[in-house]
């Protein structure tokens, strides 16, 4: 099989994903040192659009245009965050998910301007967030607060939250990483506390199906442990056809004796109602896990939840 000089990385051109793809070159360099890298930047739906994200495709809105550069021929590979991309449809046709970077830490994180934690905000406290599992879980946990909707990438909400439109943030923790801002970080949040969406934390690499060369070239850089983890919540999610307006968490867990644990919930979005469960499996297949955590959500009426939400 031959081996390719060039790989051209397509990426969304916001600073966040401008390091992530950074990262994918380092580990690439590591790997391969023969090999050059590419950025291909590309400007997203998601990005320029500020609104209701249900009215641009969902989250597909952060992935379609960049996997358009790869099925064109433009690029040779992609890298999205895992969480961003749809589990209740299939892949745009001819490309396939090389692999998965070990996970970065996948919580959220509270950030406050006068340092208080998450239990110590007063009531009517404005936590920016478009998230609605963010929104969803807050209403059943933290009743008191008020969410306010506040979307673009992380350097923009904290501009936001200094211009005063809201009191405090929620980001996720490795995006505060990545764009070296865990400055701001004021309390990290447990997944118990508020648990993660769908593939949090993990970088996905994405090619065309019929790329053998740049399959293989990137293939060292899949990380057992983010696989198996990623592959059950995604399972997950697809069982459940859950849409962008669906408030659905779900975080697997690698453990040291090999075994796989996936805890997840799925809510109404006033938080009245909390569906949860929480399964352990020894060398299961991940997707198994996914797909009998999913029923278990399934027979507590997760069905007929996520149908009542319009998307």
């Amino acid at each position: 099989m031959s081996t390719p000089e060039l790989i051209r990385i397509a990426t969304r051109d916001s600073p966040m994903a401008l390091a992530q793809a950074e990262r994918v070159r380092t580990e690439l360099a590591a790997l391969a040192p023969h090999l050059t890298t590419e950025l291909i930047p590309v400007t997203t739906t998601g990005d320029t659009w500020l609104g209701d994200l249900s009215e641009v495709e969902g989250k597909g809105a952060f992935t379609k245009e960049v996997d358009a550069a790869v099925l064109a021929g433009e690029a040779d590979l992609t890298v999205h965050c895992a969480k961003d991309i749809p589990a209740d449809r299939p892949l745009p046709e001819g490309t396939v998910l090389a692999g998965f970077l070990k996970r970065d830490d996948g919580r959220d994180a509270l950030i406050h301007p006068g340092g208080r934690s998450l239990n110590e905000l007063p009531p009517g406290t404005r936590i920016g967030t478009s998230a609605v599992r963010r929104v969803a879980q807050l209403a059943a946990s933290h009743p008191h607060l008020h969410c306010v909707p506040l979307r673009g990438n992380a350097n923009r909400r904290l501009d936001k939250l200094a211009a005063g439109e809201a009191d405090a943030l929620l980001l996720s923790v490795c995006g505060l990483q990545r764009i070296n801002r865990t400055d701001v970080i004021t309390e990290i949040l447990s997944p118990e506390t508020m648990c993660p969406p769908i593939g949090a934390g993990v970088l996905a690499l994405q090619c065309r199906e019929d790329d053998t060369a740049t399959l293989a070239a990137v293939s060292g850089l899949n990380d057992p442990a983010t696989f198996r983890e990623t592959t059950a919540e995604r399972m997950l999610l697809h069982i459940l056809q859950g849409h962008c307006n669906s408030p659905v968490a779900g975080y697997a867990t690698s453990h040291r004796n090999g075994d796989l644990s996936l805890r997840a919930s799925v809510f109404t979005p006033d938080g009245k109602t909390v569906l949860n469960a929480h399964e352990w499996a020894g060398q299961l297949d991940p997707a198994a896990l996914g797909t009998s955590v999913a029923v278990a959500l399934l027979r507590q009426g997760a069905r007929e939840l996520i149908d009542s939400i319009a998307h």
